[in-house]
């Protein structure tokens, strides 16, 4: 038994030692590597429209499901988080399962975009890619997924249109009551935070602005995360894994100050998408109108969007058909990742199969 040991516990040394040298060698090694490539799966520019991007991916399957399906990223981030790498991306899933997929991808909004207003979006952007998802796939109707705050702007879409030109709407960690963020508020409390101050004082809000608030969150959680990178520096996967993330959050985008603006007041400051009082374009959102086929997708760790901020949705909106699922992980590792594509993907291809035909 005790030679036993003293041979596992050897074992157990050389195996430390080994990973010891291996953390070196891959350490420099990836201080002097270049950037992961990211959003490889093929594509096509339908749209280009100021800070606005609609591609569509090519179909890997002879026969696809009627319903198109239109991803809408949150305005803060790149969409190539629905599509990392091969193997890690939720729209090679999606196509290798034989649905059509278009997404809304957003860059850096210029100053000459400083005026953009949630009206821009709602009223302007989306439909403008659902008409030419329309025209593209000769299909009337489609499927409207929307991610943090592009499933607000989603949700917004629908309840201002009826659901027009939509068979189904499904998001991923939405907001919906904001009093429920707490850090978010606390950074745009009036009595802290003049918002009016900044933004007649800016064209776009930086993105190190954007990324600080999501930072406060957190405050440990960046260099945790490089501890944990160290730990594990012997792993390819592991540090592949993180650089994309890695690269994906480095590549925050700025927002246009008035958008800014108006997202701090109505939203977070006055809480009016869940009051019932935000006014869109002069037309009141009332969530009632939306009946489609709803699923609402949350994640229970989540810190960006907890859970009690997400859940009112289902009571808010009149569909027959609805559906919450609540999955085990992150505000990002809910669509991304190991357990994005053990958990949520095929949670998420269950719900449309039945409805996308």
């Amino acid at each position: 038994m005790a030679a036993a040991t003293d041979t596992s516990t050897a074992q157990r040394l050389r195996t430390e030692v080994d990973r010891l040298l291996q953390r070196g060698l891959k350490g420099i090694e990836y201080l002097g590597s270049p950037a992961p490539v990211v959003g490889t799966t093929p594509k096509t520019l339908l749209l280009r429209r100021g800070t606005l991007g609609l591609y569509h991916y090519k179909p890997q399957q002879r026969e696809i499901y009627r319903t198109p399906i239109l991803l809408v990223m949150a305005t803060t981030n790149k969409a190539y988080i629905f599509d990392l790498a091969p193997g890690q991306s939720l729209v090679e899933f999606l196509l290798q399962r034989g649905y059509d997929v278009y997404v809304m991808d957003w860059n850096a909004p210029t100053a000459a975009e400083r005026g953009l207003r949630i009206e821009d979006y709602v009223l302007g952007f989306i439909p403008d890619c659902i008409a030419r998802v329309q025209q593209a796939s000769g299909e009337d109707a489609l499927t409207l997924v929307g991610y943090c705050f592009g499933g607000v702007l989603s949700l917004l879409y629908t309840a201002l249109h009826d659901g027009a030109a939509l068979r189904n709407l499904v998001c991923f960690t939405t907001p919906v009551d904001f009093s429920q963020m707490t850090m978010f508020r606390a950074l745009s409390d009036p009595r802290h935070f003049d918002v009016d101050k900044l933004c007649d004082k800016v064209d776009v809000v930086p993105s190190d602005m954007v990324v600080a608030g999501f930072d406060a969150l957190r405050p440990a959680a960046r260099i945790a995360g490089q501890v944990r990178l160290w730990d594990n520096m012997w792993n390819d996967d592991y540090v592949k894994g993180y650089r994309m993330m890695e690269r994906w959050g480095a590549e925050t985008l700025p927002l246009a100050s008035e958008y800014f603006r108006q997202i701090t007041k109505q939203l977070m400051q006055n809480n009016a998408l869940y009051e019932g009082t935000l006014q869109i374009g002069g037309q009141g959102v009332d969530l009632k109108r939306v009946k489609l086929p709803l699923l609402h997708v949350i994640a229970q760790y989540d810190h960006i969007v907890p859970p009690a901020c997400a859940q009112p949705l289902m009571q808010r909106v009149r569909s027959r058909d609805k559906q919450e699922v609540m999955l085990p992980g992150g505000h990002v590792s809910l669509v991304a990742g190991p357990n994005a594509v053990k958990r949520m993907w095929p949670t998420l291809d269950r719900w449309l199969e039945g409805r996308s035909t």
